[in-house]
């Protein structure tokens, strides 16, 4: 199989989808590996690295996507890349559809089969191409938290863990999963309170088992959300609902009531984001107030720290990429349901329920 490692182009975006030990693989797979020139630049591997690995570097994106089976990607396409799409072609990438209804809708009418990388589901309900990311941009979204409550950075001018005789920042994790944990352990670890909410009660026992009391862990509702975070310094949103838009579970009318000053790092903008108010924005511009809130809400975290990023997306992706290579998308398809959960278009038709259930498209089950 051809397949296609294009230059990302979202903003600030430093990631590659593939390193050249990945592309090493693949060729010793017997494919052909094209890489667009300074793909990898952002991440620290040159073009030579990739020459080396096997690849061929071609000069722009369109040589790259127009001379292809397979595209691998990190981030979802965007306009300027919507051209590209074609119905002989697979995409493997971060998608996040459904909370682009655009992007979706030019999907389907081109025909491309879209794989995504955050609905590729295990037996036991794990994400096994989206945790290494969200494990990033948990430990990321407490580095930003502590950097925005500073004055200058316009937050409330508070030290995270605060200092003996002075009480450390009120951090309140919405969502107990891979992101949320991942916060709430560095939260711990640079001192402050931290508050874990969740409607899991299994998963609070665990968490609450496994970080010693270190963090209280609360049942979410409406009631108990309102007060958490209108207590709180710092808000992440870690919810997810896999493939689907996050719900809104800090309303509007909640934020006016929080501090001023206070900060919220929405982990779940990519999805539509779980705070009413937030919108995805960008690492050149990321945050922006309302109602005297702080709100960050960049949908690439990961994309700041790309070294770290590309090869733990990596490592996860390369099985899959080389499942599809090897055997062919349908075959692929049919001999591994973890990747059946992954297609989201195929063939003109929008075949991930979550997805069309946002924007009240038709939906129709991949086996069909």
């Amino acid at each position: 199989m051809k397949i296609g490692i294009p230059k990302e182009i979202k903003d600030n975006e430093y990631r590659v989808s593939m390193t050249p030990g990945g592309v090493k693989e693949l060729v010793a797979h017997g494919h052909e590996v094209l890489v667009q020139a300074s793909a990898g630049e952002g991440s620290g591997f040159t073009d030579d690295e990739y020459k080396h690995a096997g690849a061929k570097i071609l000069p722009a994106a369109a040589d790259v996507w127009n001379s292809v089976q397979m595209v691998v990607k990190v981030k979802e396409p965007l306009k300027q890349e919507y051209g590209f799409m074609r119905s002989d072609l697979v995409l493997y990438t971060y998608l996040h559809l459904a909370a682009v209804e655009e992007l979706t809708r030019e999907m389907v009418k081109s025909g491309i089969t879209g794989i995504a990388y955050e609905t590729i589901e295990m037996a036991d309900g794990s994400l096994p191409l989206l945790q290494p990311m969200s494990e990033v941009a948990g430990r990321m979204a407490t580095q930003i938290a502590a950097r925005y409550l500073e004055k200058p950075q316009g937050g409330r001018g508070m030290l995270l863990g605060g200092v003996p005789g002075v009480r450390p920042a009120n951090v309140v994790v919405l969502g107990g999963g891979t992101v949320g944990t991942h916060a709430a352990y560095m939260a711990i670890g640079m001192g402050a309170h931290v508050t874990i909410m969740d409607i899991n009660l299994n998963r609070l026992r665990y968490l609450d088992e496994i970080m010693h009391g270190r963090v209280t862990t609360v049942y979410a509702n409406r009631t108990s959300i309102e007060e958490a975070v209108t207590q709180a310094d710092a808000v992440i949103g870690a919810v997810l609902i896999a493939g689907a838009r996050a719900p809104h579970l800090v309303t509007r009318d909640m934020v006016k009531k929080m501090k001023p000053g206070s900060v919220i790092v929405d982990v779940a903008v990519d999805q539509g984001g779980c705070v009413e108010t937030t919108h995805a924005t960008t690492h050149s511009d990321p945050v922006y107030y309302v109602d005297g809130v702080l709100h960050y809400g960049v949908a690439n975290m990961p994309g700041a720290v790309p070294r770290t990023s590309t090869f733990a997306l990596s490592n996860a992706t390369l099985k899959y990429a080389l499942k599809i290579a090897d055997e062919g998308v349908q075959r692929a398809a049919l001999n591994d349901v973890a990747l059946q959960k992954g297609f989201n278009t195929y063939q003109g038709q929008l075949v991930y329920k979550p997805v069309a259930e946002a924007f009240n498209m038709d939906y129709t089950p991949l086996e069909l």
